[in-house]
């Protein structure tokens, strides 16, 4: 199959207008997945799906269960020795509230220029509906230009992932025999800036516990047993400041077991990047960093682990003075895992290391944990260069190789549960106001990455 692939993106660009309007009908379904009352737009959303992806000649179904309807769709290519791809996106997106600091209605599509930018705003432009409409709309210009693809494909469009992706886990165990692939591909990331593409290569992994102590059998008068009950709020803090050691490292044994020093190639990259740490701080009102302090803010937010409190609460908080000694006192917590750490083996640790630290007689309870590995993957693969290299020409630069600071929970199920790696290529900017009021996806990032999945495939033929 010969690809004649300048042909292809002179059509995509002279189509600009057509595939904008697409967009806007897509953005125009109110698919919140989160809020009861919109399972019926969560709905018709799939069903827009699987009538654009019947329409371009790919077979597709809707998959319900208990929750919001998944968009399954598969080719098959003639040639024995294609590759097959899986790809992922979702098309639920937030609530729009406060709906009074939007400028136009969410679910009305307009075009607005932002920062010299034009812009589509609407909730959903970015996250995620606008990027995986870059994916399937090159998958279009392929089917017309040429009848097929140059590979197989397995799409899976989901609508519960802003809401905890209950379905998901049973639609993969219920498509598990039909779902391998060589690769997948997700667009739920962004470019470093809107001039240089970036590729994630890890995303850390997520844990979090919740930790109560208890002291006396029930609320005591300062008075009479002050200096005598053991404080239970007192008993959490000392706890907490016994975490981090002075140069910011977590004091958790073993936390670091697994934590592997990131490629020097990597570090070189993330050292040229267009990036000036004091503005970074100052826009979130802060002179320096915590963390660990031999590290820079590269590697704290894309290669290292954290300890982070999440929330504080026991004894008396409405207004004015009540003087009791709680019987408890209670803290919410979440750790951002990296490389191989094991989040069993950091539970256990700190369900040791808080029970090491009080007092004969006190309890300490635990009331419930959840956690997903960190993924990383080797960017000398195949389908990383691969990539690269289709991404280089068409934003005339090669693509950073950025870590993610949070998680995709499905990227981690699609390497533990498929045995697949994941290629992270996404187009979004942080300005974007993804969950937030007047969200927006640049007209650059949304033709420009259809450009993009266009040249990929045509690495493929």
């Amino acid at each position: 199959m010969v690809i004649n692939i300048e042909n292809i993106l002179s059509e995509i660009s002279e189509d600009t207008h057509l595939n904008v309007d697409i967009l806007n009908d897509f953005l125009k379904i109110k698919s919140i997945s989160t809020i009861p009352e919109y399972a019926n737009e969560c709905m018709k959303a799939a069903e827009w799906l699987k009538n654009y992806l019947t329409e371009i000649n790919l077979d597709t179904i809707i998959y319900e269960s208990e929750g919001h309807p998944i968009v399954y769709s598969e080719y098959k290519s003639q040639k024995a020795a294609s590759k097959t791809l899986l790809f992922y996106g979702h098309y639920d997106v937030q609530p729009v509230d406060p709906i009074s600091l939007w400028n136009s209605d969410p679910f009305e599509p307009t075009i607005a220029e932002i920062d010299g930018e034009k812009c589509i705003v609407a909730r959903g432009a970015s996250d995620d509906k606008g990027q995986l409409l870059t994916f399937l709309i090159a998958l279009k210009y392929f089917f017309k230009n040429y009848g097929e693809l140059p590979f197989s494909l397995k799409i899976i469009l989901e609508g519960e992932e802003e809401c905890g992706s209950k379905t998901l886990p049973i639609f993969l165990k219920d498509y598990e025999d039909k779902l391998s692939a060589d690769i997948a591909y997700v667009c739920d990331t962004g470019m470093w800036n809107k001039n240089t593409p970036a590729i994630t290569r890890s995303l850390r992994g997520l844990l979090s516990e919740e930790v109560e102590i208890i002291g006396p059998n029930r609320d005591l008068h300062s008075g009479e047993y002050g200096g005598v009950a053991w404080n239970p709020i007192r008993l959490l803090s000392e706890i907490i400041s016994k975490i981090y050691s002075a140069d910011g490292k977590v004091m958790i044994p073993g936390f670091y077991d697994g934590v592997s020093e990131v490629q020097e190639n990597v570090k070189t990259s993330w050292s040229q990047l267009e990036f000036n740490e004091t503005d970074y701080l100052n826009k979130i009102g802060q002179i320096t960093s915590s963390g660990e302090n031999d590290r820079t803010i590269f590697e704290k937010t894309w290669s290292r682990p954290t300890f982070e409190i999440n929330g504080i609460y026991g004894g008396y908080t409405d207004e004015g003075t009540k003087t009791v000694i709680p019987s408890s006192a209670s803290a919410k917590i979440t750790c951002r895992l990296v490389g191989k750490q094991d989040p069993k083996k950091i539970l256990d640790n700190i369900h040791s290391f808080m029970k090491s630290n009080v007092p004969e007689g006190i309890k300490v309870n635990f009331k419930g944990s959840d956690y997903c590995k960190a993924i990383e993957f080797n960017t000398d693969s195949e389908f990383f260069s691969v990539s690269s290299e289709a991404i280089k020409e068409e934003w005339g630069k090669a693509p950073v190789y950025t870590g993610g600071g949070g998680s995709i929970p499905v990227v981690e199920v699609f390497k533990t549960q498929l045995n697949m790696d994941t290629v992270l290529v996404g187009f979004a900017l942080d300005d974007d106001r993804i969950h937030s009021p007047n969200e927006k996806y640049n007209l650059s990032s949304y033709i420009g990455g259809i450009r993009t999945w266009a040249r990929i495939f045509s690495k493929f033929a």
